[in-house]
């Protein structure tokens, strides 16, 4: 059996599972209503609805190379992220956004490397990965002598903070979290420790939940 073959008699197994035919029935009939959205990783290795057991219709998903949240930008370009953003905050009305990173990411060490490793012309990941050249440049500057792994780690989680901030330039962000209508989070997966921790704002760390 191929890889197709493989996905397709999943696809039959999940069709003849009860266990979800009430639930898409519900969903086909009313609509989608999550309460938050996530900003994952295309890792993968990282399934944001696995790694926190959730449900068709839980989670507003939105997955790219190294979780990223590019700043609010009105240049005509392309961007699906913003895109998603805007849907699942603006017509969905969410609760909570969460920008979920993850260890032994590949984008960050890729980031962190592109002094060793030239860029590649015309490349979308060298592009997209400036997104979190800060989060790079603060971790070199406080972690010179540190180990390319904890450096890493340190990056990966950097990250996450980048992309919190770049929300707050959303206007209908930054209004929802005024207003007390929405709230962000920042969480990291360590899939080595099986260990989820979030960003916690009065100890700028990342920390065990409770």
């Amino acid at each position: 059996m191929n890889h197709i073959e493989k996905l397709v008699a999943g696809f039959h197994r999940f069709r003849t599972d009860e266990k979800y035919r009430a639930l898409f029935e519900h969903l086909a009939q009313h609509g989608q209503s999550p309460k938050t959205i996530i900003v994952g990783c295309c890792d993968s290795r990282v399934d944001p609805a696995i790694v926190t057991d959730c449900d068709p219709g839980d989670l507003f998903i939105i997955r790219n190379v190294a979780n990223l949240v590019p700043p609010c930008e009105t240049d005509g370009s392309n961007h699906g992220t913003s895109a998603a953003l805007e849907f699942g905050v603006r017509h969905l009305e969410v609760e909570n956004i969460i920008v979920l990173g993850h260890a032994q990411c590949g984008g960050i060490r890729a980031l962190l490397n592109r002094e060793a490793a030239p860029e590649t012309p015309n490349s979308f990941i060298s592009s997209w990965m400036k997104v979190a050249v800060n989060a790079r440049n603060r971790v070199l500057s406080r972690l010179p002598d540190e180990t390319a792994e904890t450096q890493a780690r340190a990056c990966e989680q950097e990250a996450i903070l980048v992309s919190l901030d770049n929300l707050l330039t959303f206007p209908w962000i930054l209004e929802r979290v005024a207003q007390k209508k929405l709230a962000l989070h920042g969480w990291y997966f360590d899939m080595e420790r099986r260990e989820l921790l979030r960003y916690n704002p009065d100890s700028h760390r990342f920390e065990a939940f409770p």
